[in-house]
């Protein structure tokens, strides 16, 4: 009997061994995925950041885009014109002075008391 327990020792030896050194792999081959799977979660990340940037750019073009339009219509054309003190070809142009002053005689005779 003796054989054989000298036999059945290097065998467990082996064993504890063999299991030390599958856990010794496994451990290095999760480390070395350590890297790669953190660069591809700060990836997704900064893809979806640049997808909602991408996505608030679309919607300022849109805007953009309708406030052009809506800027060379002849009527938006006209408005400016006639802000900017332009008067129509056969138009008379007539400069009234003293508005301010007028109005503030206005509201002297409006108000209460006065």
């Amino acid at each position: 009997m003796a054989k054989r327990a000298t036999r059945r020792r290097p065998r467990i030896r082996s064993a504890i061994v063999l299991r030390w050194l599958a856990l010794g792999v496994t451990v290095l081959v999760g480390l070395l995925y350590v890297g790669p799977v953190r660069s591809y979660f700060e990836t997704r990340s900064a893809l979806a950041e640049r997808r909602a940037e991408v996505e608030a750019l679309r919607r300022e073009r849109v805007r953009l885009a309708r406030r052009l339009a809506a800027s060379t219509s002849p009527e938006a054309l006209l408005f400016e014109a006639r802000r900017l003190g332009f008067v129509k070809e056969g138009e008379r142009l007539f400069i009234v002075k003293g508005i301010s002053r007028w109005r503030a005689e206005q509201r002297r005779t409006i108000e209460p008391g006065g």
